[in-house]
């Protein structure tokens, strides 16, 4: 899929009006997803940008962490230290459906932009605030970041090898978790606008969608007051479930339940794992998961991945190879799924960024606009949306607000 002219196609989010003045990852990515489908989002940045485009790895001198959530947005820079700044903010949220904001709790009120501001500017505003604890409660004025969410959670105890320390998950799984919870309460707030008119506070925290996120160990504290220990790859409830080397490479082999083990006992051409009473239930699978293990392991050593793959497929077993990052973007399942799209720039020539994973018959998600670079867009939002006069831009800039 690769990049249409703007409002080409109409999404469903045709003629929303977003404000964005989030940064880093979860909100970026809550406008995001609006944006591609189909919101007029405007993302306001300081003029030497936010500090992501200051991290690398970049491409042409440009971060490419930005091309991750930043696609289909118009960028205006702005300084909102800048006594100008207040003004100009407050004619975009009246302009605005709906503001997303990630700042630490009580910031935009000391900007002069609390939502009973807003409220004022424009009565029937959404504004989506998105922190790291909450709007409410003894932790809500904390800094967070990811890691602080996956440890502060309880995320991260459940997260090693049993015998190891706590780990961080391998990608920013709070920040994407808040930034789809972010977009789910935007909608949910705007379907009711559009029923009673008004508009309303959407709070997400990380540490709540962290939290919510926990499962069964979660379940198992509050119900029956049990802690259960980490688990490394295998799973929770069932066994045989684990990774297992092949004579050449790592794959994943789920066979724990009582239709699937029988199977795996019979491409291995071992029935007397199968017919052993001590495997017949769950729980004594369970109870003995490091002997079966170790035969699964035996009969894995000794085969290439493909040819497992292959006899567990025409079992109906499930199974995955342990695949690279560069192995997966190049599948032929991520090409057919559209996961890795691309948006020609007209300084950066073309971007390559993930997909977005809502596939929707009628109305999908496109990319009608590459990333942009910090205040690409300042003419677009400060000229045709606010109606300035060039002079009045040049002013600005002659200021330093923008």
């Amino acid at each position: 899929m690769t990049a249409t002219k703007p409002n080409e196609t109409p999404g469903p989010l045709d003629g929303v009006r977003v404000l964005d003045l989030s940064r880093f990852i979860a909100g970026p990515l809550c406008t995001q997803i609006l944006a591609d489908f189909g919101a007029e989002v405007v993302k306001m940045e300081r003029p030497d940008g936010e500090d992501s485009r200051h991290h690398g790895p970049y491409h042409r001198d440009e971060s490419i962490y930005m091309f991750l959530y930043h696609r289909n947005k118009y960028d205006a820079a702005l300084d909102t230290r800048h006594p100008e700044a207040l003004g100009i903010l407050e004619r975009l949220i009246a302009w605005a459906d709906i503001v997303v904001e990630n700042y630490r709790p009580g910031t935009i009120e000391k900007m002069g932009i609390g939502y009973e501001r807003m409220k004022e500017l424009n009565p029937d505003i959404i504004l989506v605030s998105i922190s790291g604890f909450g709007q409410t409660g003894p932790d809500s004025r904390r800094a967070l970041f990811d890691a602080i969410s996956q440890a502060s959670s309880g995320l991260m105890s459940m997260t090693g090898e049993p015998d190891g320390k706590p780990t961080l998950s391998g990608t920013y799984i709070a920040d994407y978790t808040t930034g789809y919870q972010g977009a789910i309460g935007a909608l949910m707030a705007f379907l009711h606008r559009e029923r009673t008119g008004e508009g309303q506070l959407v709070d997400i925290a990380s540490f709540d969608t962290m939290f919510s996120a926990l499962g069964i160990r979660l379940m198992s504290q509050l119900m029956l007051g049990q802690d259960m220990p980490r688990s490394g790859s295998r799973d929770l409830l069932t066994a045989p479930v684990n990774v297992y080397e092949a004579a050449d490479g790592p794959l994943y082999i789920q066979a724990g339940t009582a239709s699937l083990f029988p199977k795996l006992c019979a491409v291995m051409e071992r029935p007397d794992l199968a017919g052993d009473p001590r495997f017949a239930t769950v729980e004594g699978r369970m109870a003995e998961q490091e002997y079966l293990e170790g035969e699964i392991g035996a009969w894995t050593a000794g085969r290439t991945v493909e040819s497992i793959e292959r006899a567990l497929d025409e079992a109906g077993i499930p199974y995955a190879k342990v695949a690279s990052v560069a192995e997966v973007a190049a599948s032929p399942q991520i090409a057919a799924r559209d996961m890795v799209v691309e948006a020609e720039h007209p300084e950066l020539g073309t971007i390559r960024m993930p997909g977005n994973p809502i596939k929707m018959e009628k109305t999908p998600p496109m990319v009608r606009k590459a990333p942009p670079r910090v205040g690409e867009d300042n003419a677009y939002v400060y000229q045709h949306i606010l109606g300035l006069s060039a002079q009045d831009m040049a002013g600005l800039r002659a200021s330093g607000a923008i």
